[in-house]
């Protein structure tokens, strides 16, 4: 009778492990939703910025370091939106602006994040691109 108490205890302790190593990967997979909810929701913002100034659109290129554009590096602005809401001062967003011109241009927005344990681990930044064309009527 004690064995198969403990036998019965050994398989009600791999089954709680097992609960906490999914409750684990649950949060990892919920953080990765809000990260590229939150890449979603800014790229389609900054799009939708580009739509209103659509004869200016040469001015939102990026290509994720040196100078940022006063387009997107205004105090409170885009890129520091970026900042407060992913972990992307390591990988900057990209922007590509593709046959510019008066009219508009096709538009590549590239958000990227990387969490400080990826990082440290060296892998690979998450990125959330949207491609698009932006013309004037």
């Amino acid at each position: 009778m004690l064995l198969e108490a403990l036998i019965a205890i050994l398989i009600f302790s791999i089954g709680i492990l097992a609960v906490v190593g999914l409750q684990a990967v649950s949060i990892k997979n919920v953080t990765d939703s809000k990260h590229r909810t939150e890449a979603a929701f800014l790229a389609n913002k900054l799009l939708s910025q580009m739509w209103t100034d659509a004869g200016n659109i040469a001015l939102y290129a990026y290509p994720g370091s040196g100078v940022v554009p006063s387009r997107l590096g205004a105090p409170g602005g885009w890129m520091d939106q970026i900042n407060a809401r992913l972990p992307a001062a390591a990988t900057p967003p990209i922007v590509t602006i593709t046959g510019g011109s008066a009219a508009g241009a096709t538009v590549t927005i590239q958000v990227r994040w990387q969490l400080p344990e990826e990082q440290s681990r060296g892998l690979p930044p998450h990125n959330y691109t949207v491609v698009t064309s932006v013309y004037t009527s």
